[in-house]
C-alpha cells in the first residue's frame, strides 16, 4: 500500500490537472478510517485539501468515512468563502486606490491563485500588494480617509487590517536587513516588477498582476527563504508548478538559472522543478534542463512533508522563543547551504541585527 504522503501527492496531481484521466479508486481501496484521517490531517498541516479535494471522483469520495467526508467538504466550502471574501476586501482596496490613482498589483495568494483551475481552492492568508512605490502616499490616506491604523513594526511592509484581512502593504518585496545576498534579489525584483504585465479587473477595478520574470524569482526566492527558515508547504510548489504551466513560454528561464547560480539557489531550484515534473504534473519541456540529484530531491520533498524540526514554538517568554529559533536555525543549516551564497556565522549575524531593527519580529 502506498503511504499517506504518497497517496497526497497522486491526490494533488489529479486536482491541479482535471482534465487527465487517473483512476484511483485501486491506491485508495485498502485505507482504514484512520490512515484517511492522518491523510485528511496531512492535506490539512500542507495546505491542499481544497486540490486534494478537487482531485477525487464521487466514487472516490465516497470510500471516505461519512463523518470525515462531510468534515472535509465543509472544509472546502470553508476554503472558497475565505477566498470570496478576501477577494472582495482587495476589489474594494483597488477601487480606494484607483480612486487616487494609485496603482496596485497583487502578489503571493491571489496572483498564484489565478493559475489554479479553481482559483477560490487555493488558500491565502493574508493579502499582499505592492503600490509602485506609492506606499507611503497610500497609507496616509487610509489613515485620513478611513481611519484604519498602519503597523510599520515590520521589515519590506506596513501592515492594516481592512474588514478583517491582514493586508500586507509592500515597499520593497523581500527583507534586505536578513541577508547580505537579498540586496541584490531586491534589486533585481524592483527592476523586474516595472516590465510590463498583465492588468485584469477585480469588481470592475484594474489589479496589475506581477510579470511573469519577476514572479519566476519572487516565488523561488520567497520559497527557498521560508524553506531555509522554517519550512514549507506543498502550496508553495503546486503554487510554482502551475505558475510554470500558466506562463509557458512568457519565462526567461536562462536568466532565471544564471542568477539562481550566482546566488546558490540553483540546486534548490533543480530540486523543486524535478518535483514539479515527477509529482506534480509538469510536462518536462516547460522546464529548463534540470540537472537531477535524486538523493537531493527526496531529501527537499521529504522536508517539506515531514519537516526534521518539528519543535512547536512557545509563546510568552522571549527567551525561550530566542532558544527555540536558535534550535531551529542550527537544525535547518543544512538548508541555508542549500538556497543561500551567504556564508552561517554572516547570516546570523545579519538575522540578528534584522530583529533588533524591528524587534517585535523576534517573536514571530
Amino acid at each position: 500500500m502506498k503511504s499517506e504522503e504518497e497517496l497526497l501527492l497522486c491526490l494533488v496531481r489529479a486536482g491541479l490537472h482535471p482534465g487527465e484521466e487517473c483512476d484511483l479508486l485501486a491506491a485508495f481501496a485498502d485505507l482504514d478510517a484512520q490512515s484517511w484521517a492522518r491523510l485528511y490531517r496531512l492535506c490539512v498541516d500542507q495546505g491542499v485539501a481544497a486540490v486534494a479535494w478537487d482531485g477525487m471522483s464521487d466514487a472516490l469520495r465516497q470510500c471516505l468515512p461519512l463523518p470525515l467526508r462531510i468534515r472535509w467538504a465543509l472544509a472546502v466550502e470553508q476554503i472558497g468563502q475565505r477566498y470570496d471574501h478576501q477577494r472582495r476586501v482587495l476589489g474594494r482596496l483597488a477601487a480606494f486606490y484607483s480612486a487616487h490613482s494609485i496603482p496596485v498589483m497583487g502578489l503571493k495568494g491571489y496572483a498564484a491563485s489565478l493559475c489554479y483551475p479553481i482559483p477560490s481552492h487555493r488558500p491565502c492568508g493574508d493579502i499582499d500588494i505592492w503600490l509602485f512605490g506609492r506606499q507611503a502616499e497610500a497609507d496616509a490616506l487610509l489613515l485620513r480617509e478611513k481611519g484604519i491604523r498602519v503597523d510599520n513594526g515590520e521589515h519590506h511592509h506596513t501592515k492594516f487590517i481592512a474588514d478583517g484581512v491582514v493586508v500586507e502593504n509592500h515597499y520593497d518585496f523581500i527583507n534586505i536587513h536578513a541577508r547580505a545576498s537579498n540586496r541584490l534579489v531586491e534589486r533585481r525584483l524592483q527592476q523586474l516588477a516595472l516590465l510590463p504585465g498583465q492588468i485584469v479587473m477585480i469588481d470592475g477595478s484594474p489589479l496589475h498582476l506581477p510579470p511573469p520574470d519577476f514572479n519566476a524569482l519572487f516565488l523561488l526566492r520567497h520559497a527557498a527563504m521560508h524553506f531555509a527558515a522554517a519550512e514549507i508547504g506543498l502550496r508553495h510548489l503546486t503554487d510554482w508548478a502551475l505558475f510554470v504551466e500558466h506562463y509557458r513560454g512568457r519565462i526567461d528561464w536562462e536568466a532565471l538559472t544564471d542568477l539562481a547560480r550566482e546566488l546558490n539557489m540553483h540546486r534548490f531550484l533543480d530540486a523543486i522543478n524535478a518535483i514539479s515534473i515527477d509529482f506534480l504534473g509538469v510536462a518536462p519541456e516547460l522546464l529548463p534542463s534540470v540537472h537531477r540529484d535524486e538523493a537531493l530531491q527526496r531529501r527537499v520533498l521529504h522536508e517539506i512533508l515531514a519537516p526534521g524540526f518539528s519543535e512547536i514554538k512557545p509563546r510568552g517568554n522571549i527567551l525561550k522563543v530566542v532558544g527555540f529559533k536558535a534550535r531551529r536555525w542550527w537544525a535547518n543549516r543544512w538548508k541555508h547551504r542549500l538556497v543561500y551564497s551567504d556564508g552561517l556565522v554572516s547570516s546570523f549575524l545579519h538575522s540578528a541585527w534584522s530583529h533588533l531593527l524591528k524587534p517585535r519580529t523576534i517573536r514571530r
